[in-house]
């Protein structure tokens, strides 16, 4: 240590790094949108502290007061006693103890004072202050009964002012022969700014315990993932020191006890078989430099059972025996294991029989001990049917859990199906435009599917798996064929085959390649099954053109690259972020079989048939598309959340392409977009719904804010959540949009049809007065792995009425948040 750091002493009185989470409050609005919750009941039993202190006075009243730097629903929910539960957070409005007090048996018993409880409150909330800075803070209470057996609580808190750490120190780091690796690890920490000396940096902030438990936290994953394996909490301390002239002035010193420094010992794995007892009568001993060091060996046994090669156990391994300890790289390895997904992990640690480690010694071995799940498996399901007539069904599902030894898992699957339609069904639905007589029919579908995937990154990226940002990674290929004989139309052949990366880099970032998306559709939809949507949607609705588009004989493929960052719980979203970023280039396959292999040196335009006796050609367009999606939840109190959500799509055909396919052009409108709108009923730009011909649109832009408030707690076994949300945005067709008669080189556009498509283009001078903006309240219901969403939203800008002339309330329905 420097001289420097001489000046640090230890302090008469410690502060102990203690890590809380506090939630709670209730607001007092939207009372009546939610006045029915009066009647609504439930057994409740009451916990309470009891003791020999207790006594038979209710408590009806709780107040804070000084409190000026820190909120009551904070102290509500640090403090042990409580108030019987107040509905919509109004004062003394308890309906479940008004119930209780007139049955004695349903609703929720009285919430009696226990002074032994306040004053473990008045502990809690001292302490909580000095994690928050105010290192002098003082608390007392005030118990007044105001009515027979009716008390009010009051704690009376002097903050006093707030401490600040002025510098930040470091002594007992150990030396490495890299001298640089202690300076980057000093500059990396949020806590340092300007630098005094090696080891003495300006802080300069309000003292804050959670980033003192952070730092510490800091140093030991960094101690223990450069050899010093003993290293615990109490391996690093705090130390503070006021200034003489200014009590509210520290200075913090970390002093650190890494103790010795370790290397991996030699390491055994074991892979038992699915059924007990193991047989390990397969064993190898490995000790080559790719794997280990100097004359460490890895010890490999398994049981016949398990079908499984040794060098799937090995390549799970991210760390050598006779490198020095790394717990990241040991802790990985274990996740590497568990993600394979054809075994499980019974057991692990860092000596030969998985005790304790014996941290007396400068080596550590390590062990893992395995167990393989069942390789085979099959499903069957037999079925009945009803549509049109009554037919049958059956499918079978077979799995391949670890296919060629190496955690390879193959799925086949296959499905068929047959009715039979009467002839006075079929006349009917065929519209009796035939004078022949109809006879009833068979129809009969079949499906089937190969999956194919493996635990680590394939060509033409297998170079990147022993990276270590890519090794919790999975290559998956599918392809499958189906085939439909059906009353108004025919499939006759539906391909689809895909090659998909995907990579889970850490905890936040995921990467998603899909090399190849390729699809071709070949169908025959009769001019009936054309009259038959006709009649049923209209000629103009969207439902007909999105069918017409799904059985249109067509070829599509998609190379996209699709990138995630989250940090958030991604069912309850009440802190951090998530964001995803794709970008998309389509049709470049049935593009280049045309120029190349089709027709080559020219360009036709559409593909020829897969199946001989099909007479249709196969269309496809060339297309580029990029979308960004940003969502932020930022905590406001301490069980409410202010969420907001930006997106942006562009889709933009390119070569000889006017149009992007229907599936991926962008919607607006629905419960989890543009509220107070239906799902596609929403642009593009200014037209409106029943003018719409050109369906979707190639520009999408969207924002969302939503003010979310817990108002109940564990009611119904949920927590009753409010909200208040606005929603803006809309779609646009792109620069290359055209009437699909236009685009056929037709003369015949109407000036109306003209106007049509213009109120539809993106223009930049034009766009923002075609946002449509839709605002609402709702209430959500959450359980631990389930929200279900009830919002009632207002047209706040209706694009055909204007601002605030469309009065109709608007209600929709979800499961999960809407962003």
């Amino acid at each position: 240590m420097t001289s420097s750091c001489n000046r640090f002493f230890k302090p008469s009185t410690s502060y102990l790094l203690n890590k809380q989470t506090f939630t709670g409050g209730c607001p007092r609005w939207l009372l009546l949108s939610f006045v029915w919750l009066i009647i609504t009941t439930s057994a409740y039993a009451q916990q309470n502290e009891t003791s020999a202190d207790t006594t038979d006075k209710v408590v009806r009243i709780i107040r804070f007061a000084g409190n000026d730097n820190v909120g009551d629903t904070t102290l509500e929910m640090l403090i042990r006693t409580q108030t019987n539960r107040e509905f919509l957070g109004i004062s003394r409005f308890t309906p479940w103890y008004f119930i209780w007090k007139l049955t004695k048996k349903f609703g929720e018993p009285p919430s009696l004072l226990n002074r032994e409880t306040v004053a473990n409150d008045i502990q809690r909330i001292k302490q909580y202050y000095k994690t928050v800075g105010f290192l002098d803070a003082t608390v007392d209470t005030n118990i007044v009964e105001f009515k027979k057996d009716r008390v009010e609580v009051s704690f009376l808190i002097k903050e006093g002012q707030p401490s600040t750490i002025e510098t930040i120190a470091y002594t007992g780091m150990p030396a490495f022969e890299d001298t640089t690796r202690i300076p980057r690890f000093y500059n990396r920490s949020p806590l340092t700014r300007d630098r005094i000396n090696d080891s003495t940096f300006i802080h300069n902030r309000r003292y804050s315990e959670n980033a003192l438990v952070k730092e510490r936290d800091r140093i030991i994953t960094f101690l223990k993932n450069n050899g010093f394996a003993a290293v615990q909490n109490d391996s690093v301390s705090v130390l503070m020191k006021r200034d003489p002239a200014n009590k509210q002035q520290l200075d913090a010193l970390f002093t650190i006890n890494p103790g010795r420094k370790y290397t991996f010992g030699d390491l055994r794995i074991s892979l038992a078989g699915p059924e007990d007892p193991a047989n390990f009568a397969d064993q190898d001993t490995v000790q080559r430099p790719s794997l280990t060091t100097d004359n460490h060996v890895m010890y490999l046994e398994k049981d016949p059972a398990t079908q499984t090669k040794f060098s799937l156990l090995t390549d799970q391994v991210l760390f050598k025996p006779g490198d020095t300890f790394n717990n990241s790289l040991y802790i990985k390895t274990v996740n590497e294991f568990q993600n394979l997904g054809m075994l499980t992990v019974r057991q692990f640690g860092l000596s030969e029989d998985g005790s304790l480690p014996d941290y007396s010694k400068e080596e550590l071995p390590a062990m893992f001990a395995l167990k393989s799940l069942p390789k085979h498996s099959v499903n069957l399901n037999v079925f009945g049917m009803h549509r049109y007539g009554f037919g049958s069904g059956a499918g079978l599902t077979y799995t391949n859990n670890n296919l060629f030894g190496k955690a390879e898992n193959l799925k086949l699957s296959l499905n068929g199906s047959f009715e039979y339609v009467s002839s006075e069904t079929v006349r009917e639905i065929s519209s009796g435009t035939s004078d022949s007589p109809i006879e009833g029919s068979f129809f009969q579908s079949f499906d089937s599917r190969i999956e194919y995937s493996l635990p680590r990154l394939n060509f033409p990226f297998s170079f990147l798996d022993d990276r270590t940002y890519f090794t919790n990674a999975y290559t998956r290929y599918g392809l499958s064929f189906s085939r439909s004989d059906q009353l108004l139309f025919d499939i006759n052949s539906d391909i689809r085959f895909n090659i998909r990366y995907e990579v889970q880099h850490n905890n936040r970032f995921s990467s998603f390649l899909d090399l190849i998306e390729l699809n071709l559709l070949d169908t025959n939809p009769s001019a009936e099954f054309r009259r038959s949507l006709q009649e049923e949607f209209g000629e103009d609705s969207f439902e007909y053109q999105r069918i017409l588009e799904d059985f249109r004989p067509q070829v599509s493929s998609i190379l996209r690259y699709t990138f995630q960052s989250k940090r958030t719980d991604l069912i309850k979203r009440n802190y951090g972020y998530f964001s995803e970023y794709s970008a998309a280039i389509g049709g470049n396959i049935p593009y280049l079989s045309d120029r190349f292999l089709v027709t080559p040196d020219t360009l036709e335009g559409n593909l020829p048939p897969l199946i001989p006796s099909s007479q249709n050609s196969l269309s496809y367009s060339r297309f580029f598309k990029g979308t960004a999606d940003y969502r932020r939840y930022v905590p406001i109190s301490n069980s409410g959340v202010f969420s907001y959500r930006g997106f942006m799509g562009l889709a933009l055909p390119y070569g000889n392409s006017n149009s992007v396919p229907l599936n991926q052009r962008f919607y607006a409108g629905g419960a989890n977009d543009i509220r107070g709108w239906s799902i596609y009923s929403l642009g593009p730009g200014a037209i409106p719904l029943e003018d719409v011909t050109i369906n979707g649109g190639e520009i999408k832009l969207l924002a969302q804010t939503e003010v979310r408030q817990r108002f109940i707690s564990n009611f119904l076994s949920a927590n009753w959540i409010a909200a208040f949300f606005s929603d803006a945005g809309n779609i646009w067709y792109g620069p290359r949009t055209q009437f699909p008669s236009a685009s056929e080189g037709a003369s015949n556009i109407t000036l109306e049809q003209q106007r049509t498509l213009q109120r539809g283009k993106f223009y930049f001078d034009e766009f923002y007065k075609q946002i449509a903006v839709g605002s609402g309240f709702g209430f959500r219901l959450d359980w631990e792995y389930l929200v279900a969403r009830f919002d009632f939203a207002f047209r706040v800008h209706d694009l055909q009425d204007g601002w605030f002339n469309n009065k109709k309330l608007y209600f929709s329905f979800g499961i999960g948040h809407s962003f």
